[in-house]
């Protein structure tokens, strides 16, 4: 129970960290971000979902189990017990995950948080990189991810 105690603390922190390096609105693809465009290659590996804000509603902290994969053109993410696949491309700072992603639909339990994530993921969105943290933001909402 301590380890739970501590885990949950530090994910808590982390989160936290997370989230004040960054603006807490959601912006649309073509919002100027102030860094050159990214590349293939930068946003390439795998990456853990650390937090998700809907446009106008606080960033909520991930459930474990999810991951976004991004290598070649292709994108695999894993959605608690679904998984989803699909192409993407990266265009300055403007990363398109699609036009279409195949899921699977199992019930897992966090159903409602894994529909919020697959409908902020797909599309463009605006992409930053600062170290080890990858931001996808649209008007659909920011996705924060951490290697």
């Amino acid at each position: 129970m301590p380890f739970l105690r501590i885990a949950s603390a530090l994910l808590l922190v982390a989160v936290t960290v997370a989230c004040s390096a960054s603006s807490s609105t959601p912006t649309s693809p073509t919002a100027s971000a102030g860094s050159s465009g990214l590349t293939a290659s930068q946003v390439s590996g795998t990456w853990t979902l650390v937090s998700l804000q809907l446009e106008g509603q606080a960033a909520q902290a991930a459930p474990p189990g999810y991951t976004l994969t991004l290598s070649d053109g292709q994108l695999s993410t894993r959605a608690d017990c679904n998984t989803c696949t699909g192409r993407y491309t990266v265009d300055g700072q403007t990363l398109t995950a699609g036009p279409v992603l195949a899921c699977t639909r199992a019930a897992c339990p966090t159903m409602a948080f894994e529909s919020a994530y697959t409908s902020a993921l797909g599309g463009e969105s605006t992409a930053t990189m600062s170290g080890n943290i990858l931001v996808l933001a649209s008007s659909r909402g920011v996705l924060r991810f951490g290697r």
